[in-house]
């Protein structure tokens, strides 16, 4: 059954541009003309580019199972570490016939993870290369095993029905991201939230070295991180910032978790972590920075600015909030947001991609002041903004 009713159809007012657009698409879909197209020698080069982005969009699935193979074999570390291998060389150590070792790596190299090397080997491709030794992108590509169980019927998935279909094993997003399913995510027992928290321990420093090179934490005495997950960022920000005092607010599961690291790293001196859920339970007080890194995207409108009014209860007069995640409607990264964070999302049960101007309405109503967007390195991994709290 649906979420909810679909609304009534109203019939939209034309405009001037409907005529030129449905002739556009009429054109490029007459097999007449996409014939001419692909023999003319000035079009050829554009039909060409144009059928192969739409064999791209067919194929995309299996495009993605071929770099999820290679990261479950740890090819992209192996041949980090130990160099350029043969196919033969590499069936052997995976168990695994010959011929199908081949397809495998012949795919991959035409999808640039890989490429050919001298003597018959392979080796890393510009595209494996970056994947070699970063357990953040391996542990991301990894989980989507339980998205693609999600996807396996998006039909149903768009019309309300999140169910995994019980052919395939194994749960969905919502089992990965159990509080995304539960009003009470503080209840959740600590080997629900295990999967999650090391996934998000994993991939946290893409979004980490992303806001410490936007922003200079220093110049604040206390942080307080809002959904900090095991404190992978609170750690690396106290090691960033030496005079700065770091609190985490998580679950009381993962927070146990994020007071273990902080022992382990030498840093309960300077770092805590405090358990609750930060719909019912008021933030610590007193922080002049608040970090909401990758939180707001998982969430509704109605949950945002719940959550975004308890945190400029929290900061003192003058404070600073410092979000960051991916942004919808990011220039040159636009599939990610809609695309890719819309279904995810979806799938996930809760929470949507927003842009940059509806972050900054939020951020208005909740009562914050002088938004601006800071300049990341990469924006496709995380976006940031920075609002204060009036004086």
């Amino acid at each position: 059954m649906p979420a909810t009713s679909p609304p009534a159809a109203v019939a939209p007012a034309a405009h001037w541009s409907d005529g030129l657009l449905a002739w556009r698409d009429r054109l490029l879909g007459s097999a007449r003309f996409r014939h001419w197209a692909q023999a003319f020698p000035l079009t050829r080069w554009i039909a060409r580019r144009r059928a192969a982005e739409v064999f791209d969009l067919v194929a995309g699935f299996v495009y993605s199972q071929v770099l999820l193979a290679c990261v479950q074999l740890r090819l992209f570390d192996l041949l980090l570490a130990e160099g350029p291998q043969t196919a033969a060389a590499l069936a052997a150590r995976w168990q695994m016939p010959l011929a199908h070792a081949e397809r495998l790596l012949r795919a991959a190299v035409a999808l640039r993870l890989l490429q050919h090397r001298a003597y018959g080997r392979v080796g890393l491709g510009p595209l494996g290369a970056p994947l070699a030794g970063d357990a953040g992108l391996a542990a991301m590509v990894e989980h989507h095993a339980a998205f693609y169980r999600d996807l396996a019927d998006p039909l149903a998935l768009l019309r309300g029905d999140t169910g995994v279909p019980a052919a395939l094993p194994g749960g969905g997003l919502a089992d990965y991201w159990p509080y995304a399913g539960t009003d009470a995510p503080h209840a959740l027992p600590p080997e629900r939230l295990a999967a999650y928290s090391a996934l998000m321990a994993a991939s946290q420093p893409l979004v980490a070295e992303q806001v410490l090179q936007a922003y200079p934490l220093h110049r604040h005495r206390r942080l307080l991180d809002v959904g900090g997950g095991n404190g992978a960022f609170a750690c690396r920000a106290a090691q960033a910032a030496p005079g700065l005092q770091v609190q985490v607010f998580d679950l009381p599961g993962v927070a146990a978790l994020a007071q273990q690291r902080f022992a382990q790293a030498g840093l309960a001196g300077r770092c805590s972590a405090v358990g609750g859920d930060f719909f019912q339970d008021a933030l610590p007080v007193g922080a002049d920075l608040v970090t909401l890194l990758r939180v707001v995207h998982d969430h509704d409108d109605d949950r945002v600015l719940r959550l975004l009014s308890a945190v400029r209860r929290a900061l003192v007069p003058g404070g600073c909030l410092l979000l960051a995640e991916p942004l919808a409607d990011t220039p040159g990264a636009e599939r990610m947001g809609h695309a890719y964070f819309g279904f995810y999302l979806l799938a996930m049960g809760r929470g949507e991609p927003r842009s940059e101007a509806r972050l900054r309405e939020l951020l208005a109503e909740a009562g914050f002041i002088q938004v601006q967007r800071l300049a990341t390195a990469v924006p496709l991994q995380a976006s940031a903004v920075l609002a204060k709290t009036p004086e």
